[in-house]
């Protein structure tokens, strides 16, 4: 069963049940269980064994025998961010801040673009995006009555589209390393895995597409389907985010209200994480680097950081000093108390225990999935189906669309596909191969977007304080739009050989749908085929 049909069973029935019930524990532990089963051929004692394995995968390597420490650390900053978040409202540095911010960010357009120019700014890594862009623009957003669920469209579809475009990140140090372990001793290259790496951007089609909707939404009013349902309960009442749902991240407790916070005491501990994060990824760089005998360059820095370790270090420095600022409220304002800051911590740990307890079932189950081969075996059968190589690089998008929508992760996608995709282009057009290994990048992001077992779809949804499954269900219709256009452009770029035209053709169907949506927005009159 392992490398079969049935190794899709078990992701496949956890999505149906997440979108189904809504109920993500429950859907995710149904798919554990099932891909325990199956990998312990229903044997129960030995499904027992899967299960333990797979539910403290998170903490300890069994292959390895050793502790899981890049789990261990993003849950830990995880939990510190929790804790950050919490003193920052103990101290009124969430409210001071938006009162600043709301002086100088005065539409609600200037609040969304700038959630969007964040996104794209704080590139280095998808993880460190989705945190840490929430923090600073929730303030704001909020202010504006930018719904919860809009503002974690607009952190999702900004971190992993700009991370695997940019050489400077931990998606594009662990791609050029890739390209570099595949492009070795094939004569047809005759380009640099970083050269390659720059050249696959504009053919990124999907990624293309996702920004260019993202800027859309940001500078206009519209929205579509469940996104439109959540943005007018913004407008019109208020309703940020559904009160009766779980939000990660959400604070249970209420603190003192007191006009004695200021800007600093939001701005300073953020801005130490990330000053301090980047730091620190670039010291276990060059420490890494060092220690592997390689020239120390940015990219080997950003090739060998340990990005995990550098976000702990950066979250613990950033919490101290949300502590140490508040403890200067003491001697003046009357409501501050040393018992209220040891609330605050457990309130932020309790805050983010939602977020980490879903991390440790989706991770539970794509270790289950990994033992299964599902991603091999859906590989498998694409190139036993003997394809034109004219229709490969959209194969390849969607096929990596839906491993990664099916696994939850985009990097296990690239770690299958990119290999067999360079193999078979190597031997069959090698004038394609860079389109088609583009495609697969796009094709693992765009099922990264939709999946809701997915580690990035999480933290978006926790960075912006917004319910999980309403994070997926109002991101999903604007993904499969963006992967549209995409497909369209792939399958023009495979029919004529020309990237430019591909990408052109993306371009003009974009330029088309925003003149649509924009005529239908102000009311004007379109034959009822040309509404979206």
């Amino acid at each position: 069963m392992i490398g079969t049909w049935v190794s899709i069973i078990p992701p496949i029935l956890a999505i149906l049940m997440v979108l189904l019930t809504r109920r993500v524990l429950l859907s995710l532990g149904t798919g554990v269980v099932s891909g325990a089963l199956i990998v312990a051929a229903f044997s129960p004692g030995k499904t027992l064994v899967e299960l333990w394995e797979s539910m403290t995968v998170t903490f300890w390597s069994w292959g390895d025998g050793a502790l899981n420490s890049d789990n261990i650390n993003i849950i830990l900053f995880i939990l510190l961010l929790g804790v950050i978040t919490a003193f920052v409202s103990l101290s009124g540095g969430s409210r001071a801040f938006a009162d600043w911010a709301i002086q100088r960010v005065k539409t609600k357009r200037g609040a969304k673009l700038l959630t969007v120019a964040l996104g794209i700014a704080i590139f280095v890594d998808d993880y460190f995006n989705s945190l840490a862009v929430g923090q600073i623009s929730r303030p704001i957003t909020d202010r504006h009555k930018v719904s919860r669920a809009k503002l974690a469209y607009f952190i999702d579809s900004t971190s992993a589209p700009i991370c695997v475009v940019s050489p400077i990140s931990s998606w594009g140090a662990y791609l050029i390393g890739l390209l570099g372990i595949m492009f070795t001793g094939a004569t047809a290259i005759s380009y640099s895995p970083l050269s390659a790496f720059v050249l696959m951007a504009p053919m990124n089609f999907y990624v293309v597409a996702t920004l260019a909707m993202v800027f859309f939404f940001a500078w206009t009013n519209i929205d579509f389907f469940e996104m439109k349902k959540h943005e007018d309960l913004a407008e019109k009442e208020g309703r940020l985010f559904d009160p009766n749902k779980e939000i990660p991240g959400q604070l249970k407790e209420d603190f003192p209200t007191h006009a004695y916070g200021k800007v600093r005491d939001l701005v300073g501990p953020i801005v130490t994480l990330i000053v301090v994060t980047l730091a620190m990824m670039v010291v276990t760089g060059t420490r890494a680097s060092i220690a592997d005998g390689v020239d120390v360059t940015i990219w080997s820095i950003f090739e060998n950081t340990n990005v995990p370790f550098s976000l702990v270090v950066g979250g613990g420095i950033g919490t101290i000093l949300a502590a140490v600022l508040y403890t200067t409220q003491l001697k003046e304002n009357e409501a501050a108390s040393v018992a209220l800051m040891g609330k605050a911590f457990v309130s932020g740990l309790k805050a983010m225990l939602p977020a980490v307890l879903i991390l440790i079932f989706a991770w539970g189950l794509s270790d289950l999935i990994d033992k299964l081969d599902t991603g091999q075996f859906l590989s498998d059968t694409v190139l036993k189906a003997n394809i034109s190589i004219a229709f490969l690089p959209v194969i390849m998008f969607v096929l990596a669309g839906f491993m990664a929508f099916a696994t939850g992760t985009s990097w296990g996608s690239f770690g299958i596909l990119l290999p067999i995709a360079g193999k078979v282009m190597l031997e069959a057009a090698p004038e394609m191969l860079l389109p088609a290994l583009a495609a697969v990048l796009a094709g693992a992001v765009f099922g990264d977007h939709c999946s809701p077992i997915s580690d990035t779809t999480i933290l978006s949804a926790t960075g912006a304080g917004c319910n999980h499954i309403d994070h997926v269900a109002t991101q999903l219709p604007y993904a499969l739009m963006s992967a549209a256009v995409a497909t369209v452009g792939y399958l023009v770029l495979g029919i004529t050989g020309s990237v430019w035209f591909g990408l052109l053709v993306v371009i003009v169907i974009l330029i088309v749908l925003f003149s649509v949506w924009t005529m239908r927005a102000r009311g004007e009159k379109l034959p009822v085929n040309q509404l979206s």
